[in-house]
């Protein structure tokens, strides 16, 4: 399996959810919450790797992490 850490993730505060919100750059919509930034990193990583063995489960392909955040 793919290391978690390696995918790139995008932090931003979320006024809605009063917290900061993760996303995984390169897997469509796989994110985690936290209260902190630290916490929402955290938690995208056990997010990342649920996103990868329910798309390996369903036969679908998995990205590799990209080399380079634009």
């Amino acid at each position: 399996m793919i290391d978690p850490s390696r995918y790139a993730a995008k932090v931003f505060w979320s006024d809605e959810d009063e917290g900061f919100v993760a996303e995984a750059i390169d897997l469509p919509g796989c994110s985690a919450f936290g209260e902190t930034q630290s916490e929402a990193i955290a938690e995208l990583q056990d997010a990342i790797r649920a996103w990868i063995a329910a798309a390996t489960a369903a036969g679908n392909e998995v990205p590799h992490p990209r080399r380079e955040v634009a």
